[in-house]
């Protein structure tokens, strides 16, 4: 393994959605509407060596642009504006990532393949060009590097820099390129003080 794959997805939500599990009547399918992802290197110093940030057009289940809730927008800094200047289709979207990954296997903080490929696809009915098996949970990688169970469950990506007290540049949360390096700086971390390696992210 020369590279590991670290990524996040902002999906659409709307005030009191995850309370209602996203099944009010007003409420937005929790479609992608930003994908991150960064690769970080496997052997030492572990750099960052690239990393994306796309922004994907959010489609209903017949076709129509959903729009931003202001309060999606004001939680993520993601605006129309943004998605009429570089947004992309959602197929575009993760061929893009795809092609980036090169076959490596892709972390996030929870299983945030769940909305950015199953659901997003779903809705836009299109076939996924990922499959589940490329998808790996981060989380299960702190808990090989000794991260208490009780911890990892308070914890979020944008907090991991305060639990593990490591200094890295100030990043936003709520921006799916920012919450991937969050945890792509603990991961170096991690590497770094030898309680994961290489063989850890197959």
């Amino acid at each position: 393994m020369e590279k590991a794959l670290i990524f996040d997805c902002e999906f659409l939500t709307a005030p009191g959605s995850p309370s209602r599990f996203w099944c009010g009547p007003y409420d937005p399918d929790p479609v992608v509407a930003q994908i991150g992802v960064t690769k970080l290197g496997l052997t030492d110093p572990f750099p960052i060596l690239d990393s994306m940030r796309i922004y994907v057009v959010p489609k209903d289940r017949n076709g129509n642009r959903i729009p931003l809730d202001p309060f999606f927008t004001k939680l993520t800094g993601i605006t129309e504006d943004n998605l009429d200047a570089d947004g992309v289709s959602l197929l575009a979207a993760l061929k893009s990532v795809e092609e980036f990954a090169e076959g490596a296997k892709l972390w996030s903080w929870g299983k945030d393949e769940f909305n950015m490929v199953a659901i997003s696809c779903y809705v836009e009915g299109v076939a996924p060009p990922l499959p589940a098996s490329q998808f790996g949970n981060a989380c299960d990688l702190l808990l090989k590097a000794g991260m208490r169970y009780e911890d990892l469950k308070t914890t979020r990506s944008n907090t991991l820099k305060d639990y593990y007290q490591i200094d890295h540049p100030d990043l936003r949360g709520h921006d799916a390129l920012d919450d991937a390096l969050s945890v792509a700086y603990v991961l170096q971390h991690l590497l770094g003080q030898e309680a994961l390696v290489g063989q850890d992210f197959s």
